[in-house]
């Protein structure tokens, strides 16, 4: 048995997601993304003696729908707090945050199931409401530090797990669950590239069957879940290596270098002592009335776990269909459409996951993709009424994504409305026959093997316009015929 084998991995996830507000926590700057630095500030997020915060109704909106979605207990009352640091792109020397009366507390998060189809769950000990900072920018000027203060004031809620998750895996699979369940309910993009989501992950590990937590270190600069999880299994080797040498290791803070493909120390870790946190004397309790709160949960969309077993209810599909499916509302919204106009629920899946999820890969923006759910139904149809073969439904969907025309104008414009004339249907395999003399005498001797390949040049010859059930038949009443 390895070393690493002797030991536990033990992960608690804080998850800071920018909530989708037009306006800050505190001011009325805008939060939109790549604005020139420090355009979007005030003397409010500044910080300018004698400015004064007020709260965003929308802020504690959206930081309630996503604690309803996480199964917290939202508090009635919650209190803002100061926390005390110190950073070039703090402007206040503080930041309003929450501390011993966070927004809410108690929540869960299933992020699969395990051998027996129990869940697998993790605990979420608290969501809380907090400005962001500023950011350092470290490679605008060489030899200095410029600082942007557009995200300074934005508003986040930062989302605290119990330390629950056993493997890198687990962290990923929490994290991707959390992505798409906040997507789902709308409170954020969750675009790790712009910052929308951030990760701090707290990783100790122990020896297996012990209970006692080891000492914990903090992993930062994580800005995507393949990062996080490959940041873990070098944290976890790293500690693992110290004990096992004789040493011990120290709470701290460490980076996670991409580039490198490391993890390094940066400072020793703080404990809530050093923040020196106490309530802000700007903003008044937070408190929220129960009937309000109730009609927050009662607001909330199908949820990505009810969604998926409504799928596989409702529409008879595979689980890797519905993963495929649900992975984000409008892509199930998209599929849904297409069912409501008419078309079978599998043929719908086949094509959005193969040819619909192409075109997004691609670079096409779903909510403007020209070929509508409607017509995609269209086009389903016609394949299912042998009005246009597989192969002709195809090329029909390229043009439809392009121009946005209706799959039936398609198909007569470019001429691949499937043929049935069966003198036009004997005039191709007749062709195909006199242009391939020798699989034509071993198809006539009896080899039926060779039919599939014949029903293919007929399709070919005929540009996709033949039905190939038609000249199966044909091919087959030959045969019997000795033709």
């Amino acid at each position: 048995m390895s070393a690493l084998d002797k030991y536990e991995m033990v992960v608690g996830l804080e998850v800071h997601v920018q909530l989708l507000t037009r306006t800050k926590a505190f001011c009325s700057c805008s939060t939109a993304y790549g604005a020139p630095p420090n355009a979007n500030t005030c003397p409010v997020c500044l910080a300018l003696p004698g400015t004064l915060p007020v709260l965003n109704e929308e802020a504690v909106r959206l930081a309630v729908r996503a604690a309803h979605a996480l199964s917290c207990t939202v508090n009635e009352t919650s209190i803002f707090a100061r926390k005390n640091y110190f950073y070039p792109d703090l402007p206040k020397g503080y930041q309003i945050s929450q501390f011993d009366k966070p927004l809410a507390e108690s929540g869960k998060l299933d992020i699969g199931t395990n051998p027996d189809r129990t869940p697998i769950t993790v605990r979420i000990t608290r969501v809380h409401m907090e400005e962001d900072a500023g950011k350092s920018v470290h490679d605008r000027y060489q030899g200095a530090t410029a600082i942007d203060l557009n995200r300074s004031g934005v508003p986040l809620i930062e989302i605290v797990s119990e330390p629950d998750m056993r493997s890198a895996r687990e962290a990923g699979a929490y994290l991707r669950a959390l992505k798409q369940l906040i997507e789902y309910v709308g409170v954020s993009d969750a675009n790790m590239e712009e910052g929308s989501l951030r990760v701090d992950a707290n990783i100790s590990v122990r020896r297996r069957g012990e209970t006692k937590l080891g000492t914990k270190t903090e992993v930062k600069n994580l800005n995507s879940f393949s990062g996080v999880e490959r940041a873990l299994e070098l944290e976890c080797a790293r500690q693992v290596k110290l004990i096992e040498s004789g040493g011990e290791v120290t709470q701290q803070t460490m980076l996670w270098d991409a580039t490198k493909a490391e993890v390094r120390p940066a400072r020793s870790k703080e404990g809530s002592h050093d923040y020196r946190y106490f309530p802000e004397p700007d903003l008044p309790p937070l408190q929220l009335a129960p009937a309000w709160i109730k009609q927050m949960c009662d607001d909330l969309p199908e949820l990505p776990a009810a969604k998926r077993s409504r799928f596989a209810n409702e529409y008879k599909l595979t689980p890797v269909e519905i993963e495929v499916l649900t992975a984000n509302p409008p892509l199930a919204g998209y599929f849904e459409r297409i069912v409501s106009a008419g078309a079978d629920p599998k043929a719908a899946a086949n094509w959005v996951i193969r040819d619909v999820r192409q075109l997004i890969n691609a670079g096409a923006d779903l909510a403007t993709l020209r070929i509508t759910p409607d017509a995609l139904a269209k086009l389903l149809q016609m394949v299912h009424d042998d009005t246009v073969s597989h192969a002709a439904a195809t090329r029909i969907f390229a043009i439809a994504s392009e121009t946005g025309e209706q799959p039936p104008d398609i198909a007569r414009r470019e001429g691949l409305l499937q043929e049935r004339n069966e003198d036009a249907l004997a005039g191709w395999v007749d062709q195909v026959l006199a242009e391939n003399p020798d699989v034509a005498a071993r198809f006539r001797a009896g080899d039926r093997k060779l039919q599939g390949v014949l029903v293919g040049l007929v399709m070919k010859a005929s540009k996709g316009r033949a039905d190939p059930r038609a000249v199966n038949q044909l091919l087959s009443a030959r045969a019997a015929a000795g033709e």
